[in-house]
């Protein structure tokens, strides 16, 4: 099972950090190489704990949906949420928050099992880990960028 884990410093409070890696909305922006958008359960505003929402995205060129729901959040310190349906074996998403002296230390640690047995794992060291872990990387610098330029709702 690999495990992708991302720490990101951010000139911005953990609240705003928080609300903006939550949000559907920024979601969508900070995604926006994959086209990806919410097309069910929420799919504008901030998520909750308990909020299912389904993206659909196009990865490969092939257009795909997985429907997460926020299983545990503890306001603005971490938020998990995992797939009920999609590609994956499973996915397992956490979402850290650590407020430091002038800004936030933002984690994000995903885990996931690819399918199809010994193929997944293949493709995993051939190109998929390599792939999460750019995508994950993508979207959390425009994160950054949003958070310190105040350019969020």
């Amino acid at each position: 099972m690999p495990v992708i884990q991302h720490k990101q410093w951010i000139q911005a409070s953990r609240d705003v950090c928080f609300d903006l890696a939550r949000d559907v909305e920024v979601h969508t922006k900070t995604t926006a190489e994959t086209k990806e958008k919410a097309v069910g359960g929420v799919t504008q505003g901030l998520l909750e704990e308990g909020d299912m929402v389904t993206w659909e995205a196009v990865h490969f060129g092939i257009k795909q949906r997985l429907t997460a729901k926020v299983i545990q959040m503890e306001k603005p310190v971490q938020f998990v949420d995992v797939m009920v349906k999609g590609a994956f074996r499973s996915l397992h998403h956490t979402h850290q928050f650590v407020e430091e002296k002038e800004g936030t230390l933002m984690i994000d640690r995903l885990e996931y099992t690819s399918p199809f047995g010994p193929i997944g794992r293949l493709a995993d060291k051939v190109f998929l880990e390599k792939y999460m872990s750019n995508f994950i990387k993508n979207r959390i610098r425009k994160l950054k960028k949003i958070a310190e330029n105040k350019n969020y709702p």
